[in-house]
């Protein structure tokens, strides 16, 4: 039994057929009875994205309908509203929001609904000059690479910006449904720094300007952010930007931090304080962020607080599923917050999949180099791990190597292992002391190898590299002395 077969008691009307030859629709998009709702709701279970009853309505007006043409692109249009909507929840989820968070942000987002309205007319504007509907594979065609450019542009502000679409815009959206025009998003750009450029009728700059300015940072400095997310140029003072100052100010966070912070992540202006910000602090510190190093944590990192709770429950499930203790979670976020931004599924897990092939402890690696789980496995693991698989060393010796010296992976192959491992061949020493001491390739070679190793030949002694390279000066001076007095 078909879905609308399952459905026939409840009350519904087929549309007419449409002329010989012209393209079919699918059944659920042909029920059209107002009565006909919990149909909609029944079929939307099996499609998504479902707004049959007002595309058929308009698609199979017959030519002697007593409806008026603006009638019809009214109720397109809402037929187009109601698919945008659907489209942008199934982008939000996607992005890692849940149903509930999604659905209402939706529902508050009429005005970036109409935006992305605006881009199905100037996508498919030859379509609308033919009065043809648009299908659903064809609006989510136009609208989720629009989505994933602005996601990659705001990153985790996208919310905010679907959330508090510029009021300037709504000028714009009045011109886009006459000329069918879309504003490049450049151009909102240049809106946003005209508006903190733009003195008051009062000969003064924005509100928004004079108080950042105070804080210290300088107007270029604003336009800078502001280029990076435009909806910062409308966030009210008192609302947004005093309260994250003061809540920071609080942390410890000294006073000139506070620019730096803004212009790494100024959507941290945009974040209820109550709703999400100490919700989120409360929840890190219970699983061991050091509550006395968030002014250092985010004077570092200030986007660990934008992160959605799903996103760090994720990351953290990750950590004790890899063998992480759960207490050490915490220091790990403390010392390293970048560890947040990395995606699981992208980085993280085939990461530690992979040093765990080369015989690394990635549970022991990801405490000691967390930054190492950053690093793009083909274009930078693989290819130290290569230099010294050419050099003799086996893969059980590499391993070995990323136990003891967990950040050898995160060196640069010309500036430090290459010329490091070249002077290494001239020094004598057989290949195995670099797998006792890998740390050789943490220290400088012209400030700390050449000159130790020179000292040393010069007194006539042989010593370790642990011993040549770890010790202070003054020990290194006493171990010179006791070995060339045979002590």
């Amino acid at each position: 039994m078909t879905i609308l077969e399952a459905a026939a008691p409840l009350s519904y009307r087929m549309a007419p057929c449409g002329p010989r030859g012209s393209p079919q629709l699918p059944p659920w998009r042909r029920i059209i009875s107002p009565s006909s709702c919990r149909l909609c709701t029944l079929i939307s279970r099996q499609f998504p994205i479902c707004n049959a009853q007002s595309y058929t309505d308009d698609l199979w007006l017959s030519s002697g309908s007593a409806q008026s043409s603006t009638a019809v692109r009214s109720r397109l249009l809402a037929a187009e509203r109601e698919e945008a909507k659907a489209v942008l929840s199934l982008f939000l989820r996607q992005k890692g929001l849940r149903s509930i968070l999604a659905a209402r942000i939706v529902n508050k987002a009429d005005g970036f609904i109409e935006h992305l309205v605006s881009k199905l007319q100037i996508t498919y504007r030859s379509r609308y000059a033919e009065g043809r509907e648009l299908s659903t594979p064809e609006i989510r065609d136009a609208l989720i690479p629009y989505l994933e450019a602005l996601s990659k542009e705001h990153g985790d502000g996208l919310v905010e910006v679907v959330e508090n679409f510029p009021d300037p815009f709504a000028m714009e959206r009045e011109a886009l449904s006459s000329s069918m025009f879309l504003t490049p998003t450049s151009s909102n750009k240049h809106k946003a720094i005209a508006r903190i450029s733009t003195p008051t009728s009062g000969g003064a700059l924005p509100e928004l300007v004079l108080y950042l300015l105070d804080l210290g940072m300088d107007h270029e400095e604003i336009k800078n952010v502001v280029r990076k997310f435009p909806a910062f140029a409308y966030y009210n003072v008192d609302r947004k930007i005093k309260p994250l100052v003061a809540l920071l100010l609080e942390l410890g966070v000294p006073r000139s931090n506070i620019p730096g912070i803004i212009k790494k992540r100024p959507q941290l202006c945009g974040i209820s304080l109550s709703d999400n910000l100490k919700p989120m602090m409360t929840y890190l510190e219970n699983i061991g962020v050091n509550k006395d190093q968030w002014s250092k944590v985010l004077s570092r990192f200030p986007a660990l607080l934008t992160y959605s709770r799903q996103k760090v429950e994720t990351t953290v499930s990750f950590l004790t599923e890899l063998g992480v203790p759960r207490e050490n979670v915490g220091k790990i976020l403390t010392r390293c917050p970048h560890i947040m931004s990395y995606s699981v599924n992208d980085n993280l897990r085939p990461t530690a999949e992979y040093f765990q092939s080369i015989g690394a402890d990635a549970a022991s690696l990801i405490q000691k180099s967390p930054q190492a789980f950053g690093l793009n496995i083909e274009a930078k693991l693989k290819p130290i791990t290569e230099f010294f698989l050419e050099r003799d060393f086996s893969i059980e010796e590499i391993g070995i190597m990323v136990n003891r010296f967990g950040i050898i992976h995160t060196l640069s192959m010309e500036d430090n292992l290459r010329p490091k491992y070249d002077y290494f061949l001239t020094m004598g020493y057989p290949r195995n002391e670099l797998v006792k001491f890998p740390q050789y390739f943490g220290y400088s070679l012209e400030l700390r190898i050449k000159p130790r190793y020179a000292r040393m030949i010069d007194c006539g002694v042989r010593l370790i590299l642990n011993q040549m390279l770890s010790v202070s000066d003054s020990r290194f001076g006493d171990i010179l002395q006791k070995r060339m007095n045979g002590i």
